[in-house]
């Protein structure tokens, strides 16, 4: 699903559930003691999403590392690598790609969540005035989706493409997300300055979204140099 969403460059790797990890797929010791005293379910969401993970590392020829989380909570990749989990009810994913090379990744970010409509009060808290608009004409003409999860998505995957090139927080309201529901794509719009990568200033993000068994999922890729993954694509906002 993650996959069909980003370009070759980013290798996926997916579950719906929760499998057994193999006989060399253990978590580290480090990983273990991070979540000792976490529930249940805590554990096996980060289990498998580390698994998973090692096992697209592998698809890059690197070698079983730890995944540490940072303090705020971003996985730490090793050198030359840029990557992103996400883990929600009856789905886990994870993808990685090299920070060097013919086609480098500046920042990769994704997140999947229940096709379902947000608690109550959390739309309030996420949108922009125009976001909300356009939502509510979403779901008028193409119903089917739950738009303002989706919305909630696609800002989760903006924060983290955002937070590993700057290193500080964005707020909810401090990016406006454009949602084409035809192309299958959407533009997130930074109201606050935004990165600069080998002296390119990024003040938009380009991503994709896509829905399916019971799911919503958006990815965002920001290359290095000008990707022609996204030519073509027209993110104005079509009803």
């Amino acid at each position: 699903m993650i996959g069909e969403i980003l370009p070759p460059s980013v290798m996926a790797e997916a579950a719906y559930d929760d499998p057994a990890p193999g006989p060399d797929e253990a978590l580290f010791p480090q990983e273990s003691a991070h979540v000792a005293r976490a529930v249940a379910k805590r554990r096996r969401e980060f289990t498998t999403v580390r698994l998973l993970a090692r096992r697209a590392l592998r698809r890059l020829g690197q070698p079983p590392v730890p995944l540490l989380p940072s303090p705020r909570g971003a996985p730490q990749w090793p050198k030359g690598i840029v990557g992103s989990m996400t883990h929600c009810d009856g789905y886990r994913a994870a993808v990685v790609a090299r920070s060097d090379g013919e086609h480098a990744t500046a920042a990769v970010g994704i997140d999947a969540e229940p096709d379902a409509p947000l608690p109550e009060g959390v739309l309030e808290a996420i949108a922009l005035p125009h976001e909300a608009e356009h939502l509510t004409l979403l779901t008028e003409r193409h119903p089917g989706v739950s738009w303002d999860r989706l919305l909630f998505s696609a800002k989760e995957s903006v924060f983290k493409v955002w937070y590993p090139l700057t290193g500080r927080e964005l707020d909810f309201s401090e990016a406006e997300i454009v949602i084409n529901p035809v192309e299958g794509t959407f533009q997130a719009r930074l109201l606050v300055p935004g990165p600069v990568v080998e002296n390119r200033h990024y003040d938009e993000f380009p991503g994709r979204w896509t829905a399916g068994r019971g799911l919503v999922a958006t990815a965002i890729h920001l290359p290095y140099k000008t990707s022609s993954f996204f030519h073509g694509h027209d993110n104005t906002m079509t009803f």
